[in-house]
């Protein structure tokens, strides 16, 4: 309970503060985006949202997730064969031709960097046969690895479909399951890349304005932006500051230029209302007799001006709250104390019976040896003696 009562008291002396996912983003933020989200990349913790779980058609910034997929389950320096379907791929294209033999690694850099979906397509076909059976293990790899619920791929570059859909939430953790890879993170913040193929030879470049620099905002990490008429304009910005990195999605917004408005209002109000707070791996917690440990790092971001308190289960699971409004949990790991080793009565008897028989061979064999040196000690005697009743004869 003393230590319990520590806890609380470091916790609240440094201002453990904590912002719930559902931000009054509607009040506090003028949003023109449908759909929108703010997320703590580390934490996963929601910052500010609209509409955050609706479904939306997300255009190409569907790229982000084939481009992870791909990096983490296909060899990227396999060549693929380009096939008469991907060269027919409507939209912004890296102009493949067909039969022409180009690395995966170099399709996932036309796909992200230059939303080419010509590349997509032959990604598609070369890591699982077809779009439709890519796709569908594409959805169902981020049901697993990034806890999405509300997303269905239909495809791997984003042009329009019924049945392809997403929410701003799961593109969210899509995203900051991505930036957890650092082949992914190198090419998400490529401002270009020469390319040079069997029909031309140029220089790509990313058509993220924030990326690029067009319009500059301190800590830009990378991002994806995408267009078609029924998704409006959709954007995915990564930034980081003074080691908090936060992940900005919008969705259906009306104008190109709204759409970077609306990530740089979102951003703002991330980078200016809170701050990254880590418990460090290995810290103890007690309850009721009972310790717990954290095995890695647990990272928060807390806003001022809010109360937080935190209570340990006797699962182990740490709570953190507000004024009782749940913010978070962590399940931490429980320190078992060591028991002395117990032995079955018979198991004891015989060492015992064993230790005596050993003290009994030591005892005589101490007594051999000591028998033995006073018998030589005698015969010394004995025989100095003789030697001196020699010399008076």
């Amino acid at each position: 309970m003393l230590r319990k009562f520590y806890i609380m008291i470091i916790i609240t002396s440094l201002n453990f503060f904590i912002w719930t996912s559902t931000t009054l983003a509607d009040e506090d933020l003028s949003l023109h985006s449908e759909s929108a989200i703010l997320m703590e990349a580390e934490s996963g913790q929601i910052l500010a949202e609209k509409n955050a779980n609706q479904q939306m058609y997300p255009a190409s910034v569907t790229k982000i997730a084939t481009a992870i997929y791909v990096i983490e389950n296909g060899n990227l320096s396999e060549e693929v064969e380009i096939s008469e379907k991907a060269t027919e791929a409507d939209g912004t294209t890296v102009f493949l031709a067909e039969g022409e033999k180009v690395s995966l690694g170099k399709l996932v850099k036309g796909l992200l960097i230059n939303s080419g979906n010509d590349a997509g397509v032959a990604i598609a076909e070369h890591m699982n046969g077809s779009v439709r059976e890519f796709s569908k293990e594409m959805t169902e790899f981020f049901e697993e690895k990034a806890g999405i619920e509300n997303t269905n791929f239909d495809n791997p570059h984003g042009l329009f479909d019924d049945n392809h859909y997403t929410t701003a939430e799961d593109l969210a953790k899509i995203t900051k399951y991505a930036m957890q890879n650092e082949k992914f993170v190198k090419l998400f913040g490529m401002k270009s890349v020469d390319w040079e193929s069997k029909t031309w030879e140029t220089t790509i470049l990313n058509h993220h304005r924030m990326v690029k620099g067009e319009i500059p905002y301190d800590g830009v990490t990378g991002g994806k932006n995408g267009y078609v008429s029924r998704s409006g304009f959709t954007l995915v910005t990564t930034a980081e500051q003074d080691g908090m990195n936060l992940i900005a999605v919008t969705l259906k917004t009306p104008l190109s230029e709204q759409s970077y408005e609306d990530t740089v209002e979102l951003l703002d109000y991330g980078f200016e209302h809170y701050e990254p707070f880590t418990i460090d791996e290995g810290t103890s917690f007690m309850t009721n007799g009972k310790q717990f440990k954290n095995s890695e790092d647990l990272t928060y971001v807390h806003e001022e001006g809010s109360k937080v308190e935190e209570e340990i289960k006797e699962d182990g699971k740490l709570v953190i709250e507000d004024n009782g409004e749940l913010l978070k949990e962590f399940q931490l790991d429980n320190v078992e104390k060591k028991q002395p080793t117990m032995m079955k009565n018979n198991q004891v008897e015989n060492e015992n019976q064993e230790d005596s028989q050993s003290s009994v061979y030591l005892y005589i064999g101490i007594g051999v040896v000591a028998a033995i040196l006073v018998l030589v000690l005698i015969l010394l005697w004995r025989r100095k003696k003789r030697r001196k009743n020699n010399i008076f004869i």
